[in-house]
């Protein structure tokens, strides 16, 4: 290769690397902050790896056949569903929390208060970015008396960096995986682009878990029931003709990144943030796919680190 064609070439490769740089779309609030960086694992492009050797009983175990997709956020009748995130500056107040699983939780103090938005029901997670130093900090079971704050786990994550929790720690949800980076939220499906995967859950998992979760909660050592951090993806030639604009950057999100096990509950229940602007003519869309039009991946050949979530 020439001089001149090697000095073109390497040219494309940068000005490649440097678009897929300003990929991730930034946080709402925290407009310095992108939900961790483009090369980790909630950013891969999942579109051409092989289909994993389960998948077929993964479904099946799932409800696949049976199911159909359903977004576990909207509103409705004067409620509004989905996890709510809260940003804050540097230097809000932070606060001590009692934690039911202390061993496997991050005991610093907590940018936690008034102001926190935290979900109904009994999951009660709050998640907090702090917009200064692009901090993510997440709880489960959140609770407050007084001055007192307790969770039953809670987990920080650095925006900016790859590093996974120990192996086998829990976060605030099951597989040991941030919440936040998996889930919907509406600036990004209004703008028609969706850059990075979506948690959802299954009714029964295996008692073990794929990278890059770090934690598991299956009910049974049973190899035809999916892990926590299973990844599936809508099938290519699912067609799209006909539908909304947002629901075809939804669809094409899942062609493109999927979506991964990160918890139990009802089968193929996805996240979205809570926001009123949702449209329920879109959910009411996505509501009509099929699980069986998913498949799962084997991404095992992108980890280049068992304790990063960067990929190769």
């Amino acid at each position: 290769m020439n001089a001149r064609r090697l000095a073109a070439l390497l040219t494309l490769v940068i000005a490649a690397g440097a678009s897929a740089l300003a990929a991730c779309t930034p946080i709402p609030g925290a407009p310095n902050c992108s939900l961790l960086p483009d090369n980790n694992v909630w950013h891969a492009d999942i579109s051409k790896l092989p289909v994993n050797v389960h998948s077929t009983a993964w479904l099946a175990s799932s409800g696949a056949n049976t199911v159909r997709l359903h977004p576990d956020f909207g509103s409705g009748g004067g409620v509004l569903y989905g996890i709510p995130y809260t940003t804050v500056a540097g230097n809000h107040p932070k606060v001590n929390v009692r934690f039911d699983y202390a061993g496997e939780s991050d005991r610093v103090p907590y940018p936690l208060g008034p102001d926190t938005r935290i979900e109904p029901g009994s999951d009660a997670h709050a998640i907090v970015v702090d917009r200064d130093t692009c901090k993510l900090y997440e709880t489960y079971a959140t609770a407050r008396s007084g001055n007192t704050w307790t969770a039953g786990s809670g987990a920080v994550y650095d925006l900016k960096s790859d590093l996974l929790r120990p192996d086998g720690y829990t976060s605030a949800d099951a597989a040991g995986l941030p919440i936040l980076p998996g889930l919907l939220r509406y600036d990004e499906v209004a703008a028609g682009k969706v850059d990075h995967a979506v948690r959802f859950t299954v009714s029964r998992s295996d008692r073990s878990h794929l990278w890059p979760a770090r934690h598991d909660a299956g009910s049974a050592n049973n190899i035809n029931l999916p892990p926590m951090g299973a990844r599936f993806r809508l099938k290519a030639n699912y067609p799209l003709a006909g539908l909304r604009p947002d629901t075809v950057a939804v669809l094409t999100g899942f062609k493109k990144y999927g979506l991964i096990v990160a918890d139990n509950g009802s089968n193929w229940y996805f996240t979205g943030a809570a926001d009123s602007r949702w449209s329920n003519n879109m959910l009411d869309q996505l509501k009509r796919v099929p699980a069986n039009a998913f498949e799962a991946i084997d991404e095992s050949r992108l980890q280049a680190s068992a304790n990063s979530g960067q990929i190769r």
